[in-house]
């Protein structure tokens, strides 16, 4: 194809002005082409960069997270040889600073409310770096002056307290003197659980809090001199702390953590990124095709002059590059605004104050990855426009398989191939891992395959199902499901693929919310006491009787580790490079019970649960969980030899039981017969039922003033705060959830306006027939009934799928279908489609038959 003045123009000048000569006319149109791939850009653009903000964050802000250069935790008092080793570091020019933290009841007196708080005891010059922040401000600094109390707001509301007022802890007094605003190193969630409480550690021995059977943690921070290297520091005595259970942990091990917790963050937002661009793909992939439907005329014309099959496709392939590359620009400053807003929507979850900044990379990729796929996805249909021929030109109409090839088409082959490879590069490239890579992949195009023969079979259906004794609209709009050129495929895969996501969201929150409702029975327990000593048991079991309130269980607890395992001593298991298994097994500290009835939440897989107590001069039985017993390496008639508090107690293993941890009751890695443990210190746990909210405050206001040690814990109010957490993780989630269906609704505008031509002429045709406007419109409604419903069910029966896998292998629940969530959803994408479907087909309700004719 030549021009008069193609010798002053270079071949790729031509190209480019023939290219944009030719677009104006369907420019329009292309925005919906550009609009899918720029949402899916934005979404890849927003992602990356709040990854990368988040992981700057981390390491500079690393040090302040430790609150020192070096960190040493224990969940036992400290050993007398630590003590002693921290105690001589301040000759050497080490500073140390020393805290404790545990949960117990704190009580205002003025009000007389309670509630369970973190109390954290801490040494004057904590943390060393990072600045705790107080309102009023300063107050941190003045909190070592005397019995002072440094509190969440939080609390202040849940006990109708105010600065000023006396919080009492145990046997402690202590004056709140203000409220934390940021503390280094704490998530803004963590307070939803407990509240924290922090006060000076030299007024800690007063609260009397810390007896027999307590959990806490104590840590040290040291604040090296400058220069000195925290490895060599440790070199000494790492292995000596870690052979005494005492972890140490430096700036780059907390960074290293964070960067792991980030990166399992930025491997789920990843996948949501790779989903909204592929869902753009779609979109690009039907945009282009509604295109290129209403280019056959203009294909025919430039070849009756001339122009050749190549130069056609590389003028559309140029168009669609640019188109794809303002798109791509588009969404990456679409993607730079989403950006903001992320760290408003996942802030609270983060350990870190996420500093906003460009992320070059993140942006130039983003812009890379879109036009590629732009183009590897528009490709595919462009390369029909090489089978139109100049004889189109005039026998347009009665010539309908124009576009569509006979036999093998090597071209289209190859390209197909390419999308494959790109969606498996993209989504290797996206987890940082080959096998999740492919695993994703395999995931996504089986449930798009599944889309695609739901779409297939109901096509075949309704060709079969069709009833003469049918009104004639349903009949017509049922037709057009299985007509020459159809979208029923393009519209299933984009409102199923939406559908299967949304849903699924939605569902495994609902299953998550019916694990903690405690409202389903009268007989569950709501009230928890916990750090109970034998001699109290007696007190708080009678307090509830006489309140009329049920004792539902009164579960004994004795600490213990594992001293033996088959004759072998825990230190050389721990020595055996060659064994296999997790070391954290061998190291913990155990909180074991006995008994001789299996709990509700426990079954067993292998074995058989003691029914009776072991007889006199007999080994005890011991029942592990299957999950630690694997890591342990146990088989059924191992022996394991505990200590318990300073005393050997051999056992005998002969079940392993599944524990559903999830269950608000107490449950246990270990089970002993009641032989082995009867006569060791021991606490409780006892579990109540207390109808009303008056009834719990009075009880926990009455175990306080008697035993202030005594923890106790409202569950009611426990499934109010998870549920609140659930429900921002729902919110973060279905804001991604959202964007993805977002970018889906350009897919389904495409796929419609793909059959424009075919809904015209047959809107003429019914007119001439003498059809109303009103039956054109039934006719469309029940054309898109039938495809959203189609698209909707499908989607929603995907989701169960999806939501049963995610319960049963991450969450490790079990999985009860949401009904109502799923078909509130389901409708709601149903009206979607029909609002699509009528809003681009009222064309063909304006349409007449003149009209038409004059169109040709």
């Amino acid at each position: 194809m030549s021009a008069p003045d193609s010798g002053a123009r270079s071949p790729w000048a031509s190209l480019f002005r023939l290219a944009w000569r030719e677009s104006r006319t369907a420019r329009r149109r292309l925005l919906l082409y550009m609009s899918s791939i720029a949402l899916g850009v934005a979404a890849l653009v927003a992602i990356d960069s709040f990854a990368g903000n988040v992981a700057r964050s981390v390491r500079t802000q690393s040090r302040a997270l430790l609150g020192g250069d070096v960190a040493f935790t224990t969940r036992r008092p400290w050993p007398k040889p630590v003590l002693a080793w921290l105690d001589s570091l301040p000759a050497r020019g080490v500073r140390v600073a020393r805290t404790t933290q545990f949960a117990s009841m704190g009580l205002v007196p003025r009000t007389g409310k309670t509630r369970l708080v973190q109390v954290r005891a801490v040494e004057r010059g904590y943390p060393f770096y990072g600045e705790v922040t107080t309102r009023p401000a300063g107050r941190w600094t003045a909190l070592h002056g005397g019995p002072h109390a440094l509190v969440d707001r939080s609390l202040l509301i849940a006990l109708d307290a105010q600065i000023g007022d006396t919080l009492v802890l145990g046997y402690g007094r202590f004056r709140i003197d203000g409220t934390l605003e940021n503390v280094p190193g704490d998530a803004g969630i963590a307070s939803v659980i407990g509240p924290r409480v922090y006060i000076p550690a030299r007024y800690l021995a007063e609260t009397q809090l810390l007896v027999f059977g307590s959990r806490a943690e104590y840590e040290a921070v040291v604040r090296l001199p400058d220069g000195q290297s925290a490895a060599k520091f440790l070199q000494p005595v790492k292995r000596r702390f870690d052979d005494q259970q005492v972890r140490s942990r430096t700036v780059a091990d907390t960074e290293r953590g964070l960067t792991e917790a980030v990166d399992r963050l930025s491997d789920f937002l990843s996948i949501v990124g790779l989903i909204a661009l592929l869902l753009g793909g779609v979109g690009v992939a039907s945009g282009v095709s509604a295109f290129v439907a209403r280019k056959i005329d203009t294909v025919a014309v430039l070849r009756c002059l001339g122009a050749t099959a190549r130069q056609i496709l590389a003028i559309y392939v140029t168009q669609a590059a640019a188109m794809g590359l303002i798109g791509a620009a588009a969404g990456a400053l679409l993607g730079i605004g989403v950006q903001l807003l992320i760290p408003r929507v996942l802030g609270e979850f983060l350990p870190v104050d996420v500093s906003v900044t460009l992320e070059p990379a993140a942006i130039v990729a983003g812009v890379i990855v879109g036009v590629w796929v732009a183009l590897v996805f528009a490709l595919r249909p462009l390369l029909a426009l090489r089978r139109v021929s100049p004889l189109q030109a005039i026998r347009r109409d009665v010539d309908p398989g124009a576009l569509r090839g006979r036999g093998l088409d090597w071209a289209s082959a190859l390209v197909s191939l390419a999308v494959v490879a790109s969606v498996a590069g993209l989504a290797v490239q996206r987890t940082g891992r080959v096998r999740d890579g492919l695993g994703i992949t395999l995931a996504i195009f089986a449930a798009l395959a599944l889309l695609w023969v739901s779409a297939t079979v109901t096509s075949w259906l309704a060709r079969r199902a069709l009833r003469k004794g049918w009104p004639y609209v349903v009949r017509q709009g049922v037709a057009n499901l299985y007509r020459p050129g159809s979208q029923t495929r393009a519209v299933t895969l984009a409102l199923g693929f939406g559908a299967f996501l949304v849903s699924t969201i939605y569902l495994v929150q609902a299953n998550l919310l019916r694990t903690l409702d405690l409202r389903d029975t009268a007989t569950r327990a709501n009230v928890l006491f916990f750090d109970v000593q034998e001699d109290q048991a007696t007190f708080v079991d009678s307090t509830l009787r006489a309140g009329g309130y049920r004792v539902l269980s009164s579960t004994p607890i004795v600490t213990m580790r594992i001293a033996a395992v088959n004759g072998r001593t825990t230190a050389s298991l721990l020595a055996d490079t060659s064994r296999r298994g997790e070391r954290w097994p061998l190291r913990r500290e155990y909180r074991s019970t006995y008994r001789t009835t299996q709990g509700e939440a426990e079954r067993v897989t292998a074995g058989r649960f003691f029914t009776s107590d072991a007889p006199a001069g007999t080994t005890p039985e011991v029942s592990f969980e299957a999950g630690v017993a694997r890591e342990l390496g146990l088989s059924l008639g191992d022996t394991v030899t505990w200590d318990v508090q300073g005393v050997q107690v051999a056992t005998r293993v002969t079940s392993f039981r599944e524990v559903n941890w999830q269950r608000f009751e107490p449950n246990f890695f270990a089970v002993f017969q009641p032989a082995a443990l009867q006569a060791a210190p021991k606490q409780f746990v006892i579990l109540a039922r207390i109808p009303t909210p008056d009834g719990v405050a009075r009880v926990q206001r009455d175990v306080v003033a008697r035993h202030p040690n005594v923890s106790s814990v409202d569950l009611s109010l426990v499934q109010r705060t998870v549920g609140s957490i659930l429900e921002k993780v729902a919110v973060a989630v279905r804001f991604l959830g959202v964007f993805c269906l977002a970018v889906g609704i350009p897919v389904l505008v495409s796929a419609v306006a793909a059959t424009r031509r075919d809904r015209l002429r047959d809107a003429v045709l019914l007119k001439t027939l003498g059809a109303t406007r009103a039956q054109i419109g039934r006719i469309l409604l029940a054309e898109y009934a039938v495809l959203g419903a189609l698209g909707a069910v499908a989607g929603m029966l995907l989701s169960f799928a999806g939501a049963w896998a995610l319960q049963k292998w991450i969450f490790r629940g079990t999985f009860v279908p949401a009904w109502d969530s799923a078909l509130a959803i389901a409708g709601l994408l149903m009206a979607l489609t029909l609002l699509i479907g009528v809003l681009t087909g009222r064309e063909a309700f304006r349409s007449t038959p003149m009209a038409a004719l004059r169109d040709g």
